[in-house]
């Protein structure tokens, strides 16, 4: 699988990263354990977790797995900040909060650090110095070897790399949806990434699966779209499911003879300053087809069109 370095540091990811926010939830703890297996096995390093992920599950059932790999053939990326209660989700950026969070995920992940850590979200309160100390903390201390942020804009990210720099405890990536049908974050997050030196882990780039083209005709049973659990996310993406985007990647698909899935990661992969893309998957299908991406590479012909229509 391709590697890249993240921004401006010497942290090496394979280009495609797996998520787990569907771990333990969607997913059972079975069909996890192969999907990770074939991911490594496959010459993927990246993979991401956070305790908001199944309330720690992610992370109990991505500890017991990785078990069976040396620590160093996986490059571990995880965040704190966020939790759910039962009012719903509860963000919590405090140091306490964060390297509580941090010992945690650890502890269910069995290991003595994350190659990444992220804070996951922003938050006005408490001040961002106390949010990004913990951070300088976590990374001296052997808990991470490096830093960084997700859900930011770019002038919170800016806010937090400059400080982040001054101590000596660079922001190397930033986590945010990115994908053919979401670009906004070219406006701003982008360039101030790129003038911090900090790389982009792009989350959701098939748009939940509306840029696989499995929407564009009808819903499939058991899909996303077909149930009750998601209709925050079908009232948002499903109106593109057979929009001019979504059709010209399946044209564009075709006659390169490979899935719009495909097509629509390598294009995320080859953005300017993309890391990696951070897909999830249920079932090893989905994750075969994903890994495929990795030796598509677009002609600048199609490129071009994907960006015309998706600008």
């Amino acid at each position: 699988m391709r590697m890249r370095t993240v921004g401006a540091s010497g942290l090496s990811v394979s280009a495609l990263g797996l998520g787990t926010r569907n771990f333990g939830s969607e997913v059972s703890p079975e069909d996890c354990a192969e999907l990770v297996r074939l991911f490594v096995e496959s010459g993927g390093t990246l993979i991401d977790t956070a305790p908001a992920y199944g309330d720690g599950a992610a992370e109990e059932i991505l500890g017991r797995e990785l078990a069976n790999f040396r620590r160093e053939e996986v490059t571990l990326c995880g965040k704190a900040g966020l939790h759910r209660t039962d009012d719903g989700w509860r963000a919590d950026t405090s140091r306490r909060g964060l390297l509580d969070q941090l010992d945690e995920t650890l502890s269910r992940l069995r290991v003595e650090h994350l190659d990444l850590w992220l804070v996951h979200v922003w938050r006005d309160d408490p001040a961002l110095a106390e949010t990004l100390s913990a951070l300088e903390f976590a990374v001296t201390s052997g808990r991470a070897r490096y830093a960084g942020v997700a859900n930011y804009t770019g002038w919170q990210l800016a806010s937090a790399a400059a400080p982040l720099a001054a101590v000596r405890t660079p922001a190397v990536a930033v986590q945010a949806r990115y994908h053919l049908l979401d670009r906004s974050v070219e406006a701003d997050l982008l360039p101030a990434a790129a003038h911090h030196g900090v790389g982009l882990l792009a989350w959701a780039p098939l748009a939940g699966g509306v840029l696989t083209g499995k929407y564009l005709r009808s819903v499939p049973a058991a899909s996303r779209a077909s149930s009750a659990d998601h209709q925050q996310w079908a009232q948002r993406w499903m109106r593109y499911a057979d929009g001019p985007v979504v059709k010209a990647l399946d044209t564009a698909a075709t006659g390169l003879g490979v899935s719009p899935a495909q097509v629509a990661l390598a294009w995320v992969r080859d953005r300017p300053g993309v890391a990696a893309g951070i897909v999830g998957a249920r079932t090893v299908t989905q994750l075969r087809t994903t890994l495929a991406s990795d030796r598509l590479d677009i002609p600048s012909a199609v490129r071009a069109a994907l960006d015309e229509v998706s600008g």
